[in-house]
């Protein structure tokens, strides 16, 4: 017999049982349920209203009850395990037996449980606030750590994924799976693992297409100009960040940053025009925008970024003004003014004053400021190109400290 036809059988076994004398409403049955569970279990029980509704969708075939109810539905009854439910095993969903599930997850995993549901609004508004959560940590968090827990969220999002669902909560569903491979895919590129992150941006498109979400879809194609920008494929990146202006919703975070990294692309390739043309229109389209309640969010921008993209293009056109902006920005995020640390911005913001300080001629400033970047423990391995621009700008440079910075650098890349 099929999975869903021996629910059906012991969903109609159920209601008969209950039908039959003294006939019982299905609130009546809750009650003796909750009356044969030991009193300390029965704390830990769904109220009288909710376990009537878990009836109904056992009555309905829905799902069938876990081990937990199978005992008390025969103390109250009466009646054999065996005859109640045929000698079929637990129905619940089963999770992959390699899934090690943290804090998080378990905590999700119980509430879809106390629910009676294969999911549920409870479990998919928990994951969407995962997801949140996630995003936000990631200034702050090692890839590699931040890279780990994705990952679980995205094998229990797997593992829920042939649950009994309605259209709109497996739309909910997909859409989570792809943000999580978004990001994972992000933290990927930063640690220079860049087969599983085509992978990773593969899926999440998928994924965005499958919903017809188009802001995701906008965030891969930036994340991918993103990583051609660090690889120098300036073209592409231009290509790419334009082609996720076309999709992203105007105005949304993921078209105000591909327009931002077109203005990255165009500086890195010398055409001062367009990238001033890309920084105007991010001002205009960020002058309206409230600061977020949580600006360090990934994929919720923030209006203060708008100048540190100008602190990081100036220096590629050779303008003395990066000088200004890179140290505005840089005091901001280590500034006293209660903003939210992150650390790893800070230090994207030193490599960018030490190169504005070379366009200036003010090298021995320059290597300080790039060794505390070299040696924070912050900086991820996709922007050690950064560093390396400030150590071939220093070249010829008769600066004390520049062979510490070079000998810094070798040790972060791991070179002897």
């Amino acid at each position: 017999m099929s999975t869903d036809r021996m629910k059906k059988a012991i969903g109609a076994r159920l209601r008969a049982t209950r039908e039959a004398p003294p006939c019982w409403s299905r609130a009546e049955l809750a009650r003796q349920l909750r009356a044969a569970a030991h009193p300390a279990d029965r704390q830990g029980m769904p109220r009288v209203a909710s376990l009537a509704d878990m009836i109904k969708q056992w009555e309905r075939g829905d799902h069938a009850p876990g081990p937990r109810y199978r005992p008390l539905y025969t103390r109250a009854t009466g009646r054999t395990e065996d005859e109640l439910f045929g000698g079929s095993r637990q129905d619940d969903l089963v999770l992959p037996a390699d899934l090690a599930l943290d804090d998080d997850t378990e905590a999700l995993e119980l509430a879809r449980r106390i629910a009676a549901s294969d999911v549920g609004d409870e479990t998919l508004s928990g994951l969407e606030a995962a997801v949140d959560e996630l995003a936000i940590a990631y200034p702050q968090t090692p890839p590699g750590a931040l890279l780990a827990r994705t990952r679980r969220h995205l094998v229990y999002v797997t593992s829920l994924m042939d649950a009994r669902v309605t259209l709109a909560e497996r739309r909910r569903l997909l859409v989570i799976g792809g943000w999580l491979s978004l990001l994972a895919a992000t933290c990927d590129i930063d640690l220079n693992q860049d087969h599983a992150a085509a992978a990773r941006l593969r899926t999440a498109g998928q994924l965005a297409r499958h919903t017809e979400h188009d802001e995701i879809t906008a965030w891969c194609l930036e994340t991918r100009a993103w990583q051609a920008l660090t690889d120098g494929e300036l073209a592409v990146a231009v290509e790419l960040s334009q082609g996720a202006q076309e999709i992203g919703p105007t105005g949304s975070s993921a078209y105000i940053q591909a327009t931002a990294q077109e203005g990255r692309a165009w500086a890195r390739l010398g055409d001062g025009r367009r990238t001033r043309d890309a920084l105007s229109r991010v001002e205009r389209l960020v002058a309206p925008l409230p600061m977020p309640d949580r600006p360090e969010h990934h994929y919720r921008y923030d209006p203060a970024k708008s100048e540190a993209y100008i602190a990081t293009t100036l220096p590629w056109l050779g303008d003395p003004a990066a000088e200004r902006h890179a140290r505005q920005v840089l005091g901001r995020l280590e500034g006293a003014d209660g903003a939210p640390a992150r650390p790893r911005r800070a230090v994207s913001a030193r490599l960018d004053l030490a190169l504005a300080l070379l366009t200036t001629d003010q090298p021995d400033e320059a290597v300080h400021i790039a060794l505390e970047a070299v040696t924070s423990g912050r900086l991820v391995p996709s922007n050690h190109w950064r560093a390396a621009e400030v150590l071939s700008a220093l070249h010829g440079c008769d600066t004390p400290e520049a062979a510490e910075l070079n000998e810094a650098f070798r040790e972060l890349c791991g070179v002897r």
